[in-house]
């Protein structure tokens, strides 16, 4: 569903551009560079809006504008080069070398789809782990309702992988889509969960969010209440939390953990980047191989 629609979006910006294009120029040569021109220029406003308006006043400035190209990069590589042009539903990767680890769910957050994690699950299956990389759908409806879609895919790992555990990785709303499975389905498959930048705490940039999904993130919602409230002392304990003071879409940035953890911050990191970078991509490894022989 979101590829299509983010297709969609790119033929109506790319027809855009080429329009715009022979408009000023007159020339059909330049049709080719407005179609790219234009869809890069939707990027780099976007990026820039959201950094600005999520601007902590105390963060470095050299911090800052490294996490504003880099969310810039990252945006366009994943909403224009991969997301777009998802085919199908997400397949069982093994893994393709090491040795063999405990399986990976990846769960991707709002407005994403799977192949947000491209760089992720080829790290990972390169270390030894089986990977699979969920869906959630429809884009728009309350996050208790992917619990369904996280059981089926904990189920499909573990009989693929014939271990009796599973660790879960939730980038954004994907780490409350698994918090939320975690409440409705327990803790007895799980051998941790990983968050990156995801809002425990809620964001404000989901202000002016009509969604079922985006009002159950607003900044200190009824909802994330309830949900902190029903976990257990055992289930925190598999939770690890990173989060970027950067992030541009989850703010207040620092106040995105929960009672008891103590998160890992990544400075200069936009909130798309934490999927990209090699340092938050080797922290997932190093949380993950911790857990050989756990499973």
């Amino acid at each position: 569903m979101l590829a299509r629609l983010l297709k969609r979006l790119l033929l109506v910006l790319a027809l855009t551009g080429s329009g715009l294009a022979v408009l000023w120029h007159g020339a059909s040569g330049d049709m080719m560079m407005g179609a790219l021109l234009l869809p890069w220029m939707a990027v780099v406003l976007s990026t820039a809006f959201t950094m600005l308006k999520s601007r902590a006043k105390d963060e470095p400035s050299a911090a800052f504008y490294r996490a504003w190209w880099g969310e810039t990069v990252a945006n366009f590589q994943t909403f224009v080069l991969r997301q777009p042009w998802a085919l199908g539903r997400p397949a069982m990767l093994p893994a393709t070398d090491g040795t063999p680890q405990v399986p990976v769910l990846l769960v991707h957050g709002y407005v994403c789809n799977h192949r947000l994690w491209d760089d992720v699950a080829t790290h990972l299956r390169a270390r030894g782990h089986a990977v699979l990389a969920v869906n959630l759908e429809p884009l728009f409806t309350s996050i208790d309702g992917y619990a369904d879609s996280i059981e089926a895919s904990v189920n499909a790992l573990l009989q693929h992988s014939g271990q009796p555990k599973v660790a879960l990785v939730g980038h954004s709303m994907g780490g409350l889509a698994i918090r939320a499975w975690m409440r409705a389905h327990g803790n007895e498959r799980v051998a941790r969960i990983l968050t990156l930048g995801t809002p425990h705490a809620g964001t404000k940039a989901a202000g002016g969010s009509r969604t079922p999904n985006g009002r159950q993130m607003l900044w200190n919602s009824v909802w994330l209440r309830g949900l902190a409230e029903s976990e257990t002392a055992g289930q925190r304990a598999l939770m690890r939390i990173a989060l970027t003071p950067q992030d541009n879409i989850v703010f207040p940035q620092r106040a995105q953990t929960l009672a008891g953890i103590t998160p890992v911050v990544f400075e200069g990191l936009g909130h798309v980047q934490m999927c990209t970078a090699p340092e938050v991509i080797e922290w997932l490894a190093t949380e993950l191989h911790d857990l050989q022989g756990v499973a």
